[in-house]
């Protein structure tokens, strides 16, 4: 015969300030997982929605990102002709040929300053970007010292938006329109015209990185083992995709920091709930004595119990998912690999929360088993003794 669960559920509702208060530090250790996850899980979606599967990334061989990413014009030639290459409306191959710097910006958000990408491209580079549309103003004109920036740039920088100005390089820059990248990381960044961007740093036979684009999905791989296998190019190639993925690793040192203090965190909170289950086994050693002599097992109690702290538990990684909740679509920015920030926004979704309350049940198994198995064991007349 098993005991009711609305035994389990009296219990706990009867001793509310101790159930409140151990349910609280689950909920703390929940919502401590939950917020690196969604900021994980954020950062993730921003960069996979930047990768174009026709998209190929062209760096200098060795180089890890855009930003340290150095090659001469003189290759430019001989990677707009390789075979598999798309081209546009006018037969004119669809690569860009970037420069990728810094500016450092302030604002009220960001008093020290900011470092945010500006990526001086050709007009290919805004045709093959067909997740990038403007929403205020107009895009740059080449050989103009004109910009448009993201939309999360100007919402993070109120003096990056059109009509101000932006002073970097060797003078100042009209901002002349906003786009939005449907969630990419693009929003993050500035964008100018490649020659303007390179004559104010000196930069006018040196590149950073080119962005091509296949005629096809099957040929994807083809055109970046073409590429990689050039000895004469000495440029390696990786699709749009995988490049951003690697880009994650960025926020990999803050995922492993917050799942470690979760760890640490979880450790005493199910050392919190085992003692609030040993001293309700405790103060309960009379009623664990009747439920014996009303013809309830050992197994019955040990169930009984164990089923509680899971409640508890259960209870805890609820109120830690409602914490987290308002954390959902908040914005934020990571210094991504180019050593320049990336705007996203936190996303917890059901699954995320689906894997912080398997973590709490986790909480309540450690600290729910050894209480169980101490109030099951107790002899009828010693537990009716007891006071």
């Amino acid at each position: 015969m098993s005991i009711p669960l609305a035994y389990n559920l009296r219990n706990l509702v009867v001793r509310k300030t101790t159930t409140l208060m151990t349910a609280l530090g689950i909920a703390l250790t929940v919502a401590v997982l939950l917020a690196v996850l969604g900021l994980i899980n954020g950062l993730r979606s921003t960069l996979s929605a930047s990768g174009d599967p026709l998209h190929v990334i062209v760096l200098r061989k060795g180089s890890t990102s855009e930003l340290t990413s150095v090659f001469q014009r003189t290759q430019e030639q001989d990677l707009k002709f390789k075979a598999g290459i798309a081209r546009s409306a006018k037969g004119d191959p669809l690569v860009s040929v970037e420069i990728i710097t810094l500016a450092e910006l302030t604002s009220p958000s960001h008093p020290n300053g900011g470092n945010v990408t500006v990526r001086g491209m050709e007009p290919a580079g805004i045709e093959m970007r067909r997740n990038c549309q403007i929403v205020q103003g107009r895009w740059f004109q080449a050989g103009r010292r004109e910009l448009v920036v993201g939309k999360e740039t100007a919402k993070d920088y109120p003096d990056a938006n059109i009509g101000h100005k932006i002073r970097f390089g060797k003078g100042d820059w009209d901002i002349v329109g906003v786009f939005e990248a449907n969630g990419g990381a693009q929003s993050s960044e500035i964008w100018g015209d490649v020659n303007q961007v390179a004559g104010d740093y000196n930069r006018t036979d040196a590149l950073s990185v080119a962005l091509v684009q296949a005629a096809d999905p099957v040929i994807v791989q083809a055109l970046i083992n073409d590429i990689n296998n050039d000895q004469r190019l000495g440029m390696e190639a990786a699709s749009e995709q995988e490049y951003y993925a690697r880009q994650t690793q960025s926020g990999a040192p803050m995922e492993y920091t917050g799942i470690f203090v979760a760890i640490i965190m979880a450790i005493g909170s199910s050392f919190a709930a085992m003692n609030t289950m040993y001293a309700a086994v405790a103060r309960r050693a009379r009623e664990i004595g009747t439920l014996r002599v009303l013809g309830f097992s050992r197994g019955s109690i040990l169930i009984s119990f164990f089923l509680e702290s899971l409640l508890l538990a259960v209870l805890g990684g609820l109120l830690g998912c409602l914490l987290v909740l308002p954390l959902n679509l908040t914005t934020t920015s990571i210094g991504n690999a180019n050593i320049s920030q990336t705007v996203f926004s936190f996303s917890v979704t059901p699954q995320t929360m689906a894997v912080g309350i398997v973590f709490a049940v986790f909480m309540g198994t450690i600290g729910g088993l050894f209480p169980a198995r101490n109030a099951s064991r107790k002899e009828i007349l010693t537990a009716l003794r007891e006071v």
